[in-house]
């Protein structure tokens, strides 16, 4: 039962010597399951059921192919990787695991433990992303440092630490995949935590793509901006978010409405401001006043 080497970085073989890799076979040992905790630096935090019930249901069948990496800890021992094995084996029955006992201290734990859920894909843009952050706030990294070890870019690693910075709960979206990651540092252009809440909320109803999602960012900062642009007076000022998320949100709706680009732009000191609805043609002109004709009725 020989560990694969995987094409990220250096893998999770080079975290071993040679010597370990070509006795791998000779240090496997049958361990009880009960004695084996989770990896407390496991960058993992969501585990899919469905998905642990066929790895169980495969497990059941023809065991465990690929043992667990554990170190001792006192009696017991620490998953190092594996636990999505070690949790689907527990769902089995298995009373017994094979592991190989490896001596790591909590960075080479931590590695091993990004590195094989990295490899296989199984970490969310959040999780990933609090790992890399992580690996420079507890282990002084640097971004190339970290890089260098998960097999990325340095720009790839900068762009992922990023994330941390959205909103808590637009995280939580990115989290369950209801935004990408793309979604989530687009979103980072807009500062105002509800504004972007807001935005988030908009992007998962309409199902809008990231390219979508950096066109409304632009526009809503536009739309931010657009009273300091328009100011007769040159003095520095800044737009009430409150006022610019209500404008946002009325403009959205008349959009609906009308089916066409609607602008609300707003006077920060008078308090006014005016309305402008976009029109592609006589004809379309002609629908839109039909519509709001229409609305005026339904109200008389």
């Amino acid at each position: 039962m020989a560990l694969q080497k995987k094409g990220l970085g250096m893998g999770l073989g080079a975290l071993m010597s040679s010597n370990d890799l070509e006795s791998a076979g000779n240090k496997i040992h049958e361990i009880d399951i009960n004695k084996i905790n989770p990896n407390k630096n496991q960058p993992r935090t969501y585990f899919n059921d469905d998905a642990l019930q066929e790895l169980a249901d495969s497990i059941s069948e023809i065991g465990i192919i690929q043992p667990l990496i554990v170190k001792k800890n006192g009696e017991f021992y620490e998953i190092i990787a594996g636990e999505r094995r070690w949790r689907a084996a527990r769902m089995a029955g298995l009373r017994k695991v094979p592991v190989i006992v490896k001596d790591f201290d909590d960075l080479k734990t931590l590695e091993a433990a990004l590195i094989e859920n990295v490899q296989r894909e199984d970490l969310n843009p959040m999780e990933e992303a609090f790992t890399y952050v992580r690996f420079a706030d507890e282990f002084n990294l640097s971004q190339e440092e970290i890089a260098k070890k998960v097999g990325k870019s340095r720009s790839a690693v900068a762009n992922s630490m990023r994330l941390v910075n959205l909103d808590p709960r637009v995280q939580i979206f990115v989290k369950e995949g209801k935004l990408s990651n793309g979604h989530g540092r687009t979103l980072l252009g807009i500062e105002d935590s509800e504004l972007q809440f807001e935005l988030a909320e908009k992007i998962i109803d309409d199902g809008l793509s990231v390219r979508q999602t950096e066109e409304l960012v632009k526009a809503t900062i536009e739309n931010l901006n657009k009273p300091l642009e328009e100011k007769v007076e040159k003095e520095q000022t800044t737009v009430n978010p409150e006022v610019a998320r209500e404008c946002l949100r009325i403009s959205n709706e008349l959009k609906n409405i009308f089916g066409t680009k609607v602008n609300i732009k707003n006077n920060k000191n008078k308090g006014n401001g005016k309305i402008e609805i976009e029109y592609s043609s006589v004809d379309d002109l002609d629908r839109i006043v039909g519509l709001i004709k229409s609305k005026m009725i339904d109200i008389n």
